[in-house]
C-alpha cells in the first residue's frame, strides 16, 4: 500500500467518523429513505443532515436519486456494515481483555 491508497481509506473512515453518519448508514442498510424519513431517526435538521449525506456521498458510501419531489437516499456499499460490526468485535475484545486484567489482580 502507498501514501495514497492509504489517504482514500482513511478519507472513507474519517467520514463514518461521526455518530450521525453510523446511524444514518445503520438506517439505511434497512432500507433506502428519504430525508424526510431520516431526520426523525438521526434527531437534527434537514440541513444538517443534508452535510452528513453529502459526506456519506462523497466518499461513495451513499448515493441518491429522485423520485419525483423526493431525493432517495441508497447505501450504495453495504459491505461498510462490515466494518461496523468489525468495530464492535474491537469493543468485545478490549472489554474482555480489561476483564481478564481486573480478575488477575
Amino acid at each position: 500500500m502507498n501514501y495514497q491508497q492509504a489517504k482514500v481509506r482513511a478519507d472513507i473512515l474519517k467520514a463514518l467518523a461521526h455518530p450521525v453518519r453510523i446511524l444514518i448508514v445503520n438506517a439505511l442498510s434497512g432500507g433506502d429513505r428519504c430525508v424526510c424519513e431520516l431526520a426523525p431517526l438521526v434527531d437534527i435538521d434537514q440541513s444538517g443532515l443534508s452535510r452528513h449525506l453529502a459526506i456519506l456521498k462523497r466518499v461513495g458510501v451513499v448515493t441518491e436519486r429522485r423520485d419525483g419531489n423526493k431525493v432517495i437516499h441508497h447505501l450504495q456499499t453495504p459491505c461498510i456494515l462490515r466494518a461496523f460490526e468489525c468495530a464492535v468485535e474491537v469493543l468485545r475484545s478490549d472489554i474482555e481483555r480489561k476483564n481478564l486484567h481486573l480478575k488477575a489482580i
